[in-house]
């Protein structure tokens, strides 16, 4: 009896991934395929203690200080993203912006909440780190140097990343690294685009 009740447990399994997860999977695959991924190099992978880990490196086609200006445009962060998502409040006081996101996700039913705060780097980048919302962990950061004699930008990109829900990490892995490689290629166009218009 017991192995019975195993067998269809292990049945169940079974097709609530076919019916769930096989069709996120084919709409992931159908809206990433559109587009060849446009970063030099992307690693994400789920971490042992839960979440998400994301690292890569990416040219952008413009100098560091028009990167940063984009990325510090906190007002416009949505327009970055092909992830519907809206700014509900932001704040800036003594170089720390504290902005309150709402995001609207396939993966999770309604809009969840992502409240963080970020500070620019010595170096030249962006820190960004949760500190309320729907989120269990949210670290980003972004280091920007030179490159090509300072016409574009040589950038290393990390994100931790852990959502309060019950989707799994493995597929909150998938669904992350396509919404970084439409990240990417988002910024490198906008970044092609003021670079023109400076010129």
């Amino acid at each position: 009896m017991q192995s019975s009740d195993k067998c269809a447990g292990r049945v169940c399994a079974v097709l609530f991934f076919l019916l769930f997860g096989g069709f996120i999977l084919t709409t992931l695959w159908s809206q990433g395929s559109s587009a060849a991924p446009d970063t030099d190099s992307l690693e994400v992978r789920t971490e042992s203690g839960g979440g998400v880990r994301a690292t890569a490196h990416v040219l952008f086609p413009a100098g560091p200080d028009v990167i940063l200006a984009m990325l510090t445009d906190f007002a416009h962060w949505p327009d970055l993203f092909e992830v519907h998502m809206r700014l509900a409040e932001l704040n800036i006081r003594d170089g720390v912006a504290t902005t309150d996101l709402r995001i609207d996700h396939m993966l999770l039913p309604g809009e969840r909440r992502l409240v963080t705060e970020s500070r620019t780097l010595p170096s030249g980048g962006l820190v960004t780190d949760l500190i309320g919302g729907d989120f269990k962990r949210y670290h980003r950061v972004w280091k920007l140097t030179p490159a090509n004699g300072g016409t574009n930008t040589a950038a290393d990109f990390e994100l931790i990343v852990a959502i309060d829900s019950i989707v799994p990490d493995w597929l909150v892995a998938l669904a992350t690294r396509r919404e970084l490689e439409s990240h990417f290629r988002i910024v490198k166009e906008k970044a092609l685009a003021r670079s023109k218009k400076g010129t």
